[in-house]
């Protein structure tokens, strides 16, 4: 089963996208430009063949940098930047709200078509790209969003730790029940290596197809929808949380004007709890499904990593809003910005390249490469990213897919050029 970050990101938060107009906040898109990078590096390990190997594998190669690169990855990535979207889609919700206020427009018609428009790119983005796709997810959950957006901030924030408290609790319940059962000797051990092999074949399977030709590539990204909504059904709890706390920064604007005394404070604090409580959750996750652990603490140490993964995602936000605020961060956002603006571009753009690069679609280079080379050369292909997100900002005002999107969105009113 795929795991729940490696679902993909979703630029479907592009907050300026019903209007150019509206004043931008360059440190949210710079924190969105960042997200898109671990988005992009979480993916990638699914895109490659990579995820889900545990025990210290980490590729064909298996070597001491690849298993390093790996690890590094589950520990300070996976479902962090994840979180951070879902976060950053609530926040942007208010801000698309307060365009169709200012432009005097229904706010309902427009949010309607929307997620409506997510809805149909997600799908053709999952069959022909990348079955982890996350579009669909927030389109739907989204809703719930767009059902609440009359509640009061404080009321939603309560309702945000609820349903977080909930998911926790189901969560750890299940990790229980995993680490109690015996993977030694007995019927139970039987049963745990007929699983082992069952996922073998399934595994090699999936390589074969990978590696086979189009039509073998779309009949893989479909039969994975199986897995895909498990995934969901894991996750769709935390990103509802997250949707509405994000929704809650958005109305109170905790992510404007984090330069003043009292936020640069709370900034802080975030920071230094979000780090106490995320990293040991995150370094568990790493060593439960990469090493040193054994595979009966597998599923254990990921879903106590994930249930910590927003401690480290806020940890990471306000970390680098802080910096933002320096003069070295501040030129550091202002290059991240533009990649931010033109979040859902870049994504799909992700996934064409990966495809290109590990599948049938043209090198299938899937389970072929070592962690080391696949997260190295996709930091390269992000940082061609931002610098091409920023030739093309100084030029027009969204990116070719948010243009799509806005156009759907405002279906009949008439767009601005550029």
């Amino acid at each position: 089963m795929k795991r729940p970050e490696t679902i993909g990101p979703t630029a479907a938060i592009e907050p300026a996208a019903v209007s150019p107009r509206l004043h931008r906040i360059v440190e949210v898109d710079a924190l969105r430009g960042i997200a898109l990078c671990g988005i992009l590096l979480a993916n990638v390990l699914v895109m490659s063949g990579l995820d889900g190997l545990s025990g210290g594998s980490a590729g064909p190669t298996a070597s001491g940098l690849d298993q390093v690169a790996h690890w590094l990855v589950m520990a300070l990535v996976q479902t962090k930047f994840y979180l951070l979207f879902s976060f950053l889609f609530g926040y942007s919700f208010t801000l698309q709200m307060d365009a169709a206020e200012r432009d005097g427009a229904p706010f309902a018609p427009r949010m309607l078509r929307r997620l409506l428009g997510l809805f149909v790119l997600g799908a053709l983005h999952a069959v022909l790209l990348y079955p982890g796709d996350i579009l669909t997810t927030y389109a739907l959950l989204g809703l719930i969003l767009f059902a609440a957006r009359a509640v009061d901030p404080a009321r939603m924030w309560r309702a945000a730790l609820r349903v977080y408290g909930v998911v926790a609790g189901l969560y750890l319940l299940l990790g229980a029940a995993v680490a109690l059962v015996d993977t030694g000797e007995g019927d139970e051990g039987l049963a745990a290596s007929a699983a082992s092999a069952a996922s073998a074949a399934s595994a090699a399977e999936l390589t074969t197809a990978y590696r086979g030709g189009p039509a073998d590539v779309v009949r893989a990204n479909m039969d994975a929808w199986s897995d895909i909504l498990v995934g969901l059904l894991m996750m769709g709890g935390m990103v509802v949380a997250a949707f509405l706390a994000g929704f809650v920064a958005g109305r109170r604007r905790l992510l404007a004007d984090t330069g003043t005394p009292e936020r640069t404070a709370r900034l802080r604090r975030v920071c230094l709890w979000g780090l106490a409580v995320g990293l040991p959750g995150g370094v568990l996750m790493a060593a439960g499904t990469v090493g040193p652990l054994g595979a009966r603490w597998e599923i254990p140490a990921f879903i106590l990593g994930m249930l910590t993964a927003p401690a480290l995602s806020a940890a990471y936000a306000s970390g680098l809003l802080l910096w933002f605020t320096t003069p070295r961060g501040a030129r550091l956002a202002a290059r991240l910005a533009p990649a931010g603006r033109m979040a859902l571009t870049n994504y799909l753009a992700q996934s064409v390249v990966m495809a290109l690069v590990f599948t049938g679609y043209g090198a299938a280079l899937y389970g072929r490469v070592g962690a080391a080379a696949v997260l190295g050369g996709t930091l390269l292909f992000y940082g061609f990213q931002v610098a091409a997100s920023a030739w093309l900002m100084s030029r027009h005002r969204l990116g070719p897919v948010e243009r799509l999107l806005r156009a759907v969105t405002l279906w009949g009113r008439s767009a601005p050029r550029g």
